[in-house]
C-alpha cells in the first residue's frame, strides 16, 4: 500500500469531454486526512486466497450468470446469450465468474496478476472487511488517481497518448467491432501494466472499473462536508471510478480522471474490480 498525506485537492471537472449529465462537476476544493491505498488494482490470486480462507461466494456465483462481452465468448455461449438492449456488446453468461471470467471452460489460472472481476459491491466489501481494509470514498478514489497534479485529464497530463506512448489499456479501434490491442492488451492487462501515477499507483485510468464506497448522486451542493466526504447516506447504486479496456472515445470516454460512473450493489462484469484503502 502507498501511503498518502491527504490535504485539499480539486475535485471534479468541468472538461470539455467530459459528461454534465454524470456529475463531474462542478470543481470544488475537498481536504482529505493522511490514508494508505493498494498501489493495484486486487489480482485474481489475492481473490483466490480470500476465497480459500473465507468461503466466500460472489453474486456472480450465487445468481448463476454474470456480464461477459461477445467479442470474447465462442459462438456456443453468445448464441441465445441475453443481451441488454442499451449496451447489446454485452452477454448474460450462465457460469460466468470470478474464476471463469469468460464462463464454462475459461479459467484465470494464467491471469494470477490480472484484476479480479465478476465481482459486485458486496464482494469487494467482503474481501475488504477479511483483508483489515476498507473500500475508497469516491473522494480518496480521485485524490489517489491524480497523483498529485492539479486538474489535469489523465493522471499523467491532457494528451492521451503522450509523443504517442501508451500510458493506460483502454478500446483502441473502432468500438465494438474491432478492438486493435495497439495497447498490447484486447481484455484486462496486468495490475502493474504500463507506469504509476505520481503517487505509484498503477491503472487509475482503464484496465477495470473500481468499487468506490459511496452511494451515487450527482448533487455535489455546499450543504455536503468538504472534509473527508462520503457521498449520501442512502442510494440504489455505488459509485464506480477510472473506466475499463471497454472504453473508447466514442461510447465511454470514462477513463478520464474525474470521469464518474455507477451501478447496483449486486451488479458483476468481466470489466469490474476493485483496489483497497485503509486510514492509518
Amino acid at each position: 500500500m502507498v501511503l498518502l498525506p491527504g490535504g485539499e485537492f480539486l475535485m471534479g471537472a468541468e472538461d470539455s469531454e467530459g459528461f454534465p449529465a454524470d456529475g463531474e462537476g462542478p470543481v470544488r476544493a475537498v481536504r482529505l486526512d493522511p490514508f494508505r491505498i493498494d498501489a493495484c488494482a486486487v489480482t485474481n490470486a489475492q481473490f483466490a486466497a480470500f476465497v480459500a480462507d473465507s468461503g466466500h461466494v460472489t453474486d456472480a456465483e450465487r445468481f448463476g450468470w454474470s456480464y461477459v462481452f461477445a467479442g470474447f465468448l465462442p459462438g456456443s455461449l453468445r448464441r441465445g446469450a441475453p443481451r441488454p438492449e442499451a449496451t447489446p456488446w454485452w452477454c448474460g453468461v450462465e457460469g460466468a465468474a470470478w474464476d471463469r471470467p469468460e464462463g464454462p471452460g475459461s479459467t484465470v489460472d494464467d491471469r494470477g496478476d490480472h484484476p479480479v472481476v465478476h465481482v459486485s459491491w458486496h464482494d469487494a466489501t467482503a474481501y475488504a472487511a477479511w483483508a483489515g481494509k476498507r473500500l475508497p470514498t469516491e473522494a480518496e478514489w480521485e485524490y489517489a488517481a491524480r497523483g498529485g497534479p492539479k486538474q489535469q485529464r489523465y493522471p499523467w497530463g491532457d494528451e492521451l497518448d503522450p509523443g504517442g506512448e501508451y500510458r493506460c489499456n483502454i478500446w483502441r479501434g473502432t468500438f465494438p467491432t474491432k478492438n486493435t490491442a495497439a495497447d498490447g492488451y484486447r481484455g484486462t492487462a496486468p495490475v502493474d501494466a504500463f507506469e504509476p501515477n505520481g503517487f505509484g499507483l498503477y491503472n487509475t485510468s482503464g484496465n477495470v472499473w473500481e468499487w468506490c464506497a459511496d452511494w451515487w448522486t450527482t448533487d455535489h451542493g455546499t450543504a455536503r462536508p468538504l472534509h473527508n466526504p462520503t457521498g449520501p447516506a442512502t442510494g440504489t447504486a455505488k459509485v464506480i471510478r477510472g473506466g475499463s479496456h471497454m472504453c473508447h472515445r466514442s461510447y465511454c470516454n470514462r477513463y478520464r480522471v474525474a470521469a464518474r460512473s455507477a451501478n447496483s450493489v449486486d451488479s458483476s462484469s468481466g470489466h469490474t474490480g476493485f483496489r483497497c484503502v485503509q486510514s492509518p
